[in-house]
């Protein structure tokens, strides 16, 4: 093929050869298969292949052939991994081949050669900074744009030598083609970021959701089985002395703890299925249900509270009656809820116990988690010993929750 019918190709490879230089290596649109990414470059080899002429294994054939082979490489070379590359020998690589495809230009008779230029030149506005890019690009116009002009090769009065000033002209491309793979990586970027971020978060909520989960799950079965305990425990101790009315006592309150135990059991399902529980009306069942009837005290108008608080002052109120029936048992028990403007403060005291404590040792969770469930509600909450007044030797929990 002649350079004089190669004009129409030299434009078609300006139209469509920098649109493919981005496909190729890391330069390619992300997910993009291999086998598109090369298709570009073993098109340009085998077009060079074809058509490039002389061949031959002496004289000015050899030249061609060796800077045939120089090109090949040199084009092939764009699919490298930019991180194989350091950015100086980039630089190198890249006006080597600049230079050898002006001079297969200058040294072949016919043939698509200026392909080479065409297609190395947008790689480097995709490869390189604006600078180098730039500078290169106006090196290939230069020399390509020289070549023709001066006719250094045979047959180079059939091409216009403004058709080596436009090899450079595909760098512009290149470079926009960079902005733009930069943008659509730094997006997938921050997608990947935000996704990582929503998994730490689903973590955080699963870790949460567990440890509400064990408190409930601890509040219902510490308590209810360290008191069922307690009691099966006074029922045994009791069948040695013959007393079979406080056998029949103790018996009778185990059952009534299991009653209880069912009870909260229920409570817990409904705090896990966050659904809501009237505070006033639980809070007396709850009371009643452990023997303390009329100990509850409402001061101010009782409203809706969101759900959350309910089961929390719930948990926290339960709490502390099983710590004062195991610690103060027979003790008398007071509990005052207050509705006031922004706040509400759920306060449970417990007299000296009546009678003998049995021993035995809770799980040691149970202040935690009422911390943990105050600090949940923003609020606060102080626990210690009363040391005056009617109650002195008790015991007072007063948690204040904002809502």
């Amino acid at each position: 093929m002649g350079y004089g019918h190669a004009v129409p190709e030299a434009q078609n490879a300006q139209d469509h050869g920098p649109a493919s230089h981005h496909e190729a290596g890391p330069w390619a649109e992300p997910g993009q298969a291999p086998w598109v990414q090369w298709l570009p470059t073993l098109l340009v080899v085998v077009s060079a292949l074809w058509t490039v002429r002389p061949l031959g294994l002496g004289g000015r054939g050899l030249a061609v052939a060796v800077l045939l082979l120089i090109n090949c490489v040199t084009l092939a070379a764009r699919h490298l991994p930019g991180s194989r590359v350091p950015p100086r020998v980039a630089l190198v690589w890249l006006t080597g081949g600049v230079v050898a495809a002006a001079a297969l230009l200058g040294v072949s008779s016919s043939g698509a050669s200026y392909l080479f230029a065409y297609f190395l030149v947008g790689h480097i506005g995709v490869r390189l900074e604006t600078r180098p890019a730039l500078a290169l690009a106006a090196l290939s116009s230069l020399l390509c744009g020289g070549v023709l002009y001066f006719r250094l090769g045979p047959n180079h009065d059939l091409l216009p030598w403004t058709l080596g000033l436009t090899t450079g002209a595909p760098v512009l491309i290149g470079m926009l083609n960079r902005s733009r793979l930069r943008a659509v990586r730094a997006a997938i970027s921050a997608a990947e970021s935000a996704e990582r971020a929503a998994r730490a978060e689903a973590r955080t909520s699963v870790l949460t959701e567990r440890g509400r989960i064990a408190r409930d799950v601890h509040d219902v079965l510490a308590h209810s089985l360290a008191g069922i305990n307690m009691q099966l425990e006074l029922a045994d101790a009791l069948i040695d002395t013959g007393d079979l009315d406080k056998v029949r006592e103790a018996n009778q309150k185990a059952h009534s703890m299991v009653k209880e135990s069912l009870k909260q059991a229920q409570w817990t399902v409904h705090a896990l299925r966050e659904d809501a529980l009237p505070l006033v009306e639980s809070l007396t069942a709850m009371l009643e249900s452990s023997g303390h009837r009329d100990a509850l005290t409402v001061t101010g108008s009782a409203r809706d509270v969101p759900s959350p608080v309910t089961q929390n002052l719930l948990r926290i109120a339960q709490e502390a009656l099983t710590n004062a029936a195991r610690h103060a048992p027979g003790g008398e028990v007071r509990v005052e809820l207050t509705y006031a403007a922004r706040t509400m403060t759920l306060v449970v005291r417990n007299g000296p116990a009546a009678r003998r404590v049995s021993p035995g040792a809770g799980s040691g969770m149970g202040l935690i988690g009422m911390r943990e469930r105050v600090a949940l509600l923003g609020g606060t909450i102080t626990a210690g010993p009363v040391v005056a007044g009617a109650d002195e030797g008790g015991w007072k929990v007063e948690a204040v929750i904002p809502g």
